[in-house]
Order: structure tokens, then sequence, then C-alpha cells
């Protein structure tokens, strides 16, 4: 009998450890293949997270979605705003005289700002593809 458990003990130490398999460590001598051991919660999350990214790819209606809730979020705030400042202002320009509430103002005057910005961008982009096109010529 005490043969039988030196043998046993002797043919676990001699056993040759496994080969790593897809990078992983090879487990460590007397603990156990890894198909003995059950995979971790954890590591059950991350292998369900990585094949749902490599299967699920961005597009462009993703990207849509996103930016309509973004922008949803930016009209409550403008909303929240405007009612927040209805006191009444006088507005004088180039002559004209007129009263607006304060809210109405400054996202007119925002609204303004954005219209110049948008055109000398055009403008820019424009330009710019002229001489992309004229550099193609030659």
């Amino acid at each position: 009998m005490a043969a039988d458990h030196q043998h046993g003990r002797a043919s676990q130490q001699d056993a040759e450890p496994t080969p790593a398999q897809d990078g992983e460590p090879a487990p460590a001598p007397g603990s156990g293949s890894p198909q003995s051991q059950p995979p971790s919660p954890a590591g059950e999350a991350e292998a369900a997270e990585k094949s749902a990214e490599a299967v699920v790819a961005r597009t462009r209606l993703s990207g849509l979605w996103a930016a309509i809730g973004f922008f949803a979020i930016v009209l409550v705030f403008l909303l929240i705003f405007i009612v927040q400042n209805d006191t009444k202002v006088n507005i004088s320009y180039l002559g004209v005289h007129g009263q607006l509430t304060l809210a109405i103002a400054m996202l007119s005057a925002a609204l303004a700002g954005i219209v110049l910005t948008l055109l000398a961008g055009t403008a820019r982009i424009l330009q710019l593809r002229a001489a992309a096109r004229r550099k193609a010529r030659h």
C-alpha cells in the first residue's frame, strides 16, 4: 500500500506540465488542468464583453443616435436658460431699437456668431478644395 502511495505521488511529480494554450501561462504543477478549474465570473464577463465588441461595430446610425441624445440634453439646458432669463431688455443695433427678453437676445447673438463662423469655415474649405483640385491637375 505504501508503494502505491509513493507511486501515485511520483506520477504526479514526474508528469510533464501541459503547454500554455492561447497565450495563457501553464498551470502550476499539482494544480490540475485548466479544464478542471471552473472559469471565474470576471473572466466570463470579459470574454462576453470582448466578443460583443468584436461583433458590433460602430455605425453612422449609432453616431446619429448619440448625437440626437446629446442635442436633446442641450435643448433641455437651453429651455431652462430661456425660462430663467425672461427679463425684457432694450436692444439697439445700427439705429434699430427694440425690446427682447434677455435669453432671446443672448441666443440670437450666439446664433449670429455661429453663422459667421460657419461662413468663414465654408469659405476656407472651398479655398482648400480648389487648391487641391489645381494641384491634382498638374
